[in-house]
């Protein structure tokens, strides 16, 4: 994956010191962070607080000569969406507003990048008229407008019993959507069976769908070899992975709908002796916290843990719902909007308003270290981290609790006998002393909560 750039942006980032808008040491900063984060410098400006993005763009429009649109509230020409696909809107921030003759007008984030009015004059086979707009707001009118359209599309979950994806399969269609069509019929049947992961894996005949059910693999038929090369390619497609790559790992996310309700899926390659292995696993938007926690005590206990410095640990087994909860607890948190909430995961299983959702990348070295090194700079409050893998890394997050800080983590845990087990190791006496609250879900209608002296308690010390 390459570095997200923008073109306009790196040509004029020293006019934004020489304009007094930001001074240099900031600039630099801010670059050294979109590196790491992968975004441009104009978002890794907004995003650290040095300029607004009202002040950007006047700064961009004066600059450029080229009009602002404000997309919020801007009804795009439905017509002009096959000018550009789904896959470039995405990559190059740009989106199609309307055609007049010859002329398509696009919004677009970065206006200098000739490299991508280039190839959609070439695609859309007329000239090109760019009008400035905010990143921010062109990814949500792509969302809005054709991103579910075009990619796997709605799923409906009224089905008889039995349903199986194969019919679909079987079909005699030979139009340039069948691939789509039993990706989404795979889909279907994992919604309806309440599956949450799916692998796909290379056999003798073919590439095997498996629905993994209480922690056994159930094989639900082959896709034959003649289509294993579309379906692959078709699937990273729609994940936004590369489809040319097959020798090293990718990790991307699918996004359908299911009655109407945006559900989302991560979706892991990984290369084998038997061609490419695909994991996906699905996750349903979260719920209110007061939905999931009815007991009032219970209720409270949290709602404090998310006042509180300290660590609000959520303990299950795997596929007991701990990452739902998660986002059910940053769901409550968001609506004190004075808190500045972030988070540190593989990939954003959902895109929550107002908290800042980081997403490792190894391709450019942001890896939880790297956030280690930088996230104070943000100065959150609330912290999620998705998993720890060192013990450097345990020790200086469980550090920032005497900082004032929040720290949501998870922690895999069987039941409570295997719990306790777990935190009789010394490495856990630090964590054990700033759990602020535990979340322990035992199933889907049971869920423990602990505050600091019920879980010393129950744990001995």
């Amino acid at each position: 994956m390459n570095i997200i750039t923008n073109k306009t942006l790196e040509t004029l980032k020293y006019d934004l010191v020489r304009e007094g808008l930001v001074q240099y040491e900031v600039v630099e900063q801010a670059e050294e962070i979109a590196n790491a984060q992968n975004i441009n410098i104009g978002q890794a400006l907004i995003n650290s607080g040095f300029i607004t993005e009202e002040q950007l763009i006047k700064f961009l429009e004066s600059k450029l000569h080229t009009p602002f649109v404000n997309l919020d509230d801007y009804d795009l020409d439905k017509k002009c969406l096959k000018y550009i696909n789904f896959s470039d809107a995405r990559r190059y921030k740009i989106i199609p507003l309307f055609k007049i003759e010859n002329t398509l007008t696009v919004a677009m984030a970065d206006p200098r990048d000739l490299f991508a009015i280039d190839k959609i004059m070439e695609s859309a086979e007329c000239e090109i008229d760019p009008v400035l707009s905010s990143e921010e707001s062109i990814l949500k009118k792509i969302d809005e407008y054709y991103k579910f359209d075009v990619s796997v599309g709605n799923i409906s979950t009224d089905a008889n019993t039995g349903y199986d994806w194969q019919d679909e399969l079987h079909k005699e269609d030979l139009s340039d959507n069948h691939i789509q069509k039993i990706i989404r019929a795979i889909l279907k049947q994992a919604i309806l069976e309440n599956i949450h992961e799916v692998t796909f894996q290379g056999e003798e005949d073919g590439l095997g769908v498996n629905f993994k059910n209480q922690g056994e693999l159930n094989n639900k038929g082959i896709i034959p070899t003649a289509l294993v090369a579309s379906f692959v390619a078709k699937l990273k497609t729609l994940s936004e992975l590369d489809p040319s790559v097959s020798e090293v790992p990718q990790l991307g996310k699918l996004c359908f709908k299911v009655d109407e309700l945006i559900v989302l899926a991560s979706v892991s390659t990984f290369p084998t002796i038997m061609g490419e292995r695909i994991f996906l696993k699905i996750y349903k938007p979260p719920k209110e916290i007061n939905q999931i926690i009815t007991t009032k005590n219970d209720l409270a206990e949290i709602k404090q843990a998310l006042k509180t410095p300290g660590i609000i640990l959520v303990c299950g087994s795997s596929l007991s719902g701990k990452t739902h909860m998660i986002y059910s607890l940053l769901l409550e948190a968001v609506k004190n909007k004075s808190r500045n909430i972030m988070t540190l995961e593989s990939i954003s299983k959902y895109e929550l308003n107002g908290v800042n959702q980081c997403e490792f990348n190894e391709n450019v070295g942001f890896n939880m270290d790297k956030a280690a090194r930088f996230i104070e700079f943000q100065n959150p409050q609330i912290i999620y981290l998705e998993g720890i893998k060192s013990k450097e890394s345990f020790d200086y997050f469980s550090s920032l609790v005497y900082n004032d800080k929040t720290i949501i983590m998870e922690f895999l845990a069987n039941n409570m006998e295997d719990l306790r087990s777990k935190m009789a190791f010394s490495d856990f006496d630090t964590l054990k002393s700033i759990i602020s609250c535990m979340i322990f879900i035992h199933s889907k209608t049971s869920v423990e909560v602990f505050n600091r002296e019920t879980l010393q308690k129950y744990l001995g010390d």
